[in-house]
């Protein structure tokens, strides 16, 4: 059975639209409410978290939520502004049944997005998701005055996530010595990553912290880090540390200026941990991950294997090969044995702790993997436009795979969140990567008008 309302991170979209609108939030926070009540089976109140990023349309879409929970009879926790790995662990810390994230993660303010948790701070299961679209097609009423759901507000959320962040990095380090510029992104890391840093020792040098609601991931964060790259070279920094706009995408910079993106940051932790026997099987990738990754990883005997894209599915393929490590080479990564999900800043002291208990730097780290030239088209096609049967398509992806034979690959797959045909090929020769991503891209949108 599709989904009709989730995506492969929640419901997304911008807001005013369809379903993005209080109307729907408060329907949605209701049908939610009701499947968890119904699950939880023993009479009491089931109770929610929900947290949210820096967008002003956050507090809309919070009340209607809160509304929709509370006329299901299911108590709410507020934190306000904290990052979606900070709300997955308080779920998890506070044993409660779910957690909601208000955000539309790197995107710009007028997006915004509803995303659960589930208990012990995992994604919720597909099942769970579908029972709450089917919920969200029956009329919504309301409990009895005496069974409706409470609201507080969980006190000092912020410190709490503080604390944990710290605790996954070694008791007997700290980062003194060490200047960090921390690009907030003016989003929902703005009150806690820069104290994370200075906590354990560093000199913080914080930037895009100062969020109005409007000014999200603009220019600023693990998708922009330009400015984040200028200000460690103005500053004479050690590092750079980029967050997305929720806190769970990151981006690094060494203090020459290089920019380390999620296929170099997975390949320092499981190279790191390889080497010191604590890896525990392979790493997982997506079908994204760059070739290069995978190519080093073999050198060293470990383990790789590719999910689909999306941080749920690296998830669910790291659990069914009881692994630890892997992650998105947009920033998503995860490391098990410290938390549920991805958190960018766990990830970056992960980093950082293997490159002080190494006492190698990050280009020393990299210096073995190559990261072949890859490019990205996105080409426009109709809604249900099927490239696998189209005869075009697949004699022009024969051909590319031929020349491309131990030296690339092409990828062709539908994009989960807007009507475009994302068109991947990567190979050690850049010339021949941009020629053959051209001309899949041509034939695409060629067959694509033709099916118009």
């Amino acid at each position: 059975m599709s989904r009709k309302y989730f995506g492969t991170d929640g419901v997304r979209g911008r807001v005013g639209d369809y379903p993005i609108t209080p109307d729907f939030a408060m329907r949605l926070g209701y049908a939610a409410g009701k499947v968890l009540a119904a699950r939880r089976g023993d009479g009491t109140h089931a109770a929610v978290l929900i947290g949210k990023d820096t967008r002003i349309s956050g507090y809309m879409l919070e009340s209607a939520l809160q509304a929709g929970l509370s006329a299901a009879g299911v108590d709410v926790h507020l934190t306000g502004p904290l990052p979606t790995p900070g709300v997955a662990y308080l779920t998890r810390a506070l044993r409660l049944s779910a957690g909601v994230v208000i955000s539309a993660s790197h995107n710009p303010f007028e997006d915004n997005g509803i995303k659960f948790f589930g208990e012990g701070g995992l994604k919720l299961d597909d099942a769970v998701e579908l029972e709450i679209e089917a919920e969200l097609d029956q009329p919504m009423s309301c409990v009895e005055p005496d069974k409706l759901g409470r609201v507080w507000r969980v006190a000092d959320s912020a410190g709490r996530y503080i604390e944990f962040c710290k605790s996954t990095f070694p008791n007997e380090l700290d980062l003194r010595g060490l200047k960090i510029v921390v690009d907030c992104a003016h989003g929902a890391g703005y009150q806690v990553a820069p104290h994370v840093f200075h906590e354990l020792g560093a000199d913080v040098i914080a930037i895009g912290n100062q969020p109005n609601g409007l000014n999200i991931n603009d220019g600023l964060g693990a998708t922009a880090p330009e400015a984040m790259r200028q200000r460690v070279l103005a500053e004479h920094a050690d590092f750079g540390v980029a967050l997305d706009g929720d806190g769970d995408r990151l981006m690094l910079v060494d203090r020459h200026g290089k920019l380390y993106d999620g296929d170099q940051l997975l390949y320092v932790i499981a190279k790191f941990r390889h080497q010191q026997g604590t890896l525990s099987g392979g790493a997982v990738g997506t079908l994204m991950s760059n070739l290069g990754l995978e190519h080093a990883l073999g050198r060293l005997g470990i383990p790789f294997a590719r999910s689909k894209v999306g941080d749920r599915y690296v998830l669910e393929l790291l659990k069914s090969r009881d692994w630890l490590v892997g992650g998105e080479n947009s920033g998503h990564l995860l490391c098990l044995d410290k938390h549920s999900t991805g958190d960018a800043l766990v990830s970056a002291l992960q980093v950082l702790a293997a490159t002080r208990l190494s006492g190698r730097s990050l280009a020393e780290f990299c210096a073995d993997l190559m990261i072949y030239p890859q490019v990205l088209k996105n080409v426009k096609v109709q809604k249900g436009f099927d490239f696998h049967d189209n005869l075009a398509i697949q004699a022009a992806l024969v051909e590319a795979e031929v020349e491309l034979a131990g030296r690339g690959r092409v990828l062709l797959r539908p994009s989960g969140t807007e009507p475009v045909l994302r068109v991947m090929v990567e190979a050690d020769d850049a010339a021949l990567t941009e020629r053959w991503a051209t001309r899949l891209a041509e034939v695409v949108a060629k067959q694509a008008a033709v099916a118009a």
